[in-house]
């Protein structure tokens, strides 16, 4: 492990809260879907339905923005996959990392790299897509993902420091890339052309992806485990 993770890490152990309810606050905060992503699409919407002279461009950021958030929980769970495995903190026997008392984990998280985020991924590439629509709004959601979403997740001993960075960078080139006007139109013109054509589908099928994006396809995830696993039995 580098010395940027290490010295961060050791700061947790040494300054973690005391209170096993504070603890205890910060695990169920890391695992609350209205503290991730509910608020950052509930923003998007926003921007969706806002009246204004500039209504069409923002609508095909917010699709492109939409599309780099699926992109990122592509990519992140492939480099997870591809890359070599990275034990998370809390299960890394050697970096004798003190859970915080009264704080709760996934125990099936212990199969799973750590390296990057794909938390960190898929919100900070919203994030980055509010922000190019409207400055003061996307520093807020900057912001908000860090502290309620990348840092908890650290505190927990859920990802190295490292893993938030580059998780981050990550996600808020996705959707840099995917909003550009050269790119920009071959991602949103045919989902515009579906939106006019079929509204009423499109905006039911609109709920299901957002619903599947917020929960980052847990129950998709979970279907295919028990497929898989059925078919190889």
């Amino acid at each position: 492990m580098n010395g940027f993770d290490a010295s961060i890490l050791g700061f947790i152990a040494r300054h973690s809260f005391v209170s096993p309810g504070i603890n205890f606050a910060i695990g169920s905060l890391a695992g609350l879907y209205i503290a991730k992503g509910l608020l950052l699409v509930a923003a998007l919407w926003w921007l969706w339905f806002s009246p204004d002279n500039r209504a069409p461009w923002r609508r095909e950021v917010v699709i492109a923005t939409f599309a780099s958030g699926l992109v990122a929980l592509i990519v992140g769970r492939g480099l997870a996959y591809f890359l070599p495995f990275r034990s998370r903190p809390r299960f890394n026997s050697d970096l004798h990392f003190t859970m915080p008392v009264g704080a709760r984990f996934d125990e099936v998280l212990r199969s799973w790299s750590s390296f990057p985020s794909d938390h960190a991924m898929i919100w900070m590439a919203v994030s980055m897509g509010i922000f190019i629509v409207w400055k003061r709004a996307g520093f807020a959601a900057l912001a908000y993902t860090l502290v309620f979403i990348c840092l908890p997740r650290v505190y927990l001993g859920l990802h190295y420091p490292t893993d938030i960075i580059a998780g981050a960078l990550l996600g808020m080139m996705i959707t840099y890339l995917l909003t550009r006007d050269e790119i920009r139109p071959a991602v949103t013109q045919p989902v515009m052309q579906l939106i006019n054509r079929y509204p009423g589908p499109s905006g039911a099928l609109a709920f299901i992806i957002c619903f599947e994006l917020v929960s980052q396809f847990d129950e998709v995830r979970q279907i295919a485990q028990y497929l898989l696993k059925s078919h190889s039995h």
